[in-house]
Order: C-alpha cells, then structure tokens, then sequence
C-alpha cells in the first residue's frame, strides 16, 4: 500500500513538470498537448491519492 502512494506522488511530480515545461522551439506545438495531459495527471492521481487515504483511514 506504501509503494502505490509513493507511486501516485510520484505521478503528480511528473504532472507538475508537464505543465511547468518550458516551452523549446522544437516542442512548442506539442506545448498545449502536454499542458493538458500534465493537469489530467495531477487531476486523476490527486483524486486516487485522496480516494486511498480516505480509505484508509474510515477502514479501522
């Protein structure tokens, strides 16, 4: 159970950086594409993160 938290952290942190990515000439129209993707996994690994404590804590 540990490890899936840390996992879903680690899934936010990599969300965080898709959205924070600078924007390289090479990469710039695939910019709102990450942008979008970064927010849905913060978004979606937030929401498991929350759903997994809350569910620890009302099982005991």
């Amino acid at each position: 159970m540990k490890h899936v938290a840390l996992l879903y952290l680690a899934s936010i942190l990599a969300g965080f950086a898709l959205v924070n990515l600078p924007a390289i000439s090479f990469l710039s129209g695939l910019f709102p594409f990450f942008h979008i993707v970064g927010a849905l996994a913060v978004l979606v690994f937030s929401l498991a993160l929350l759903y997994q404590g809350l569910k620890a804590l009302f099982s005991k």
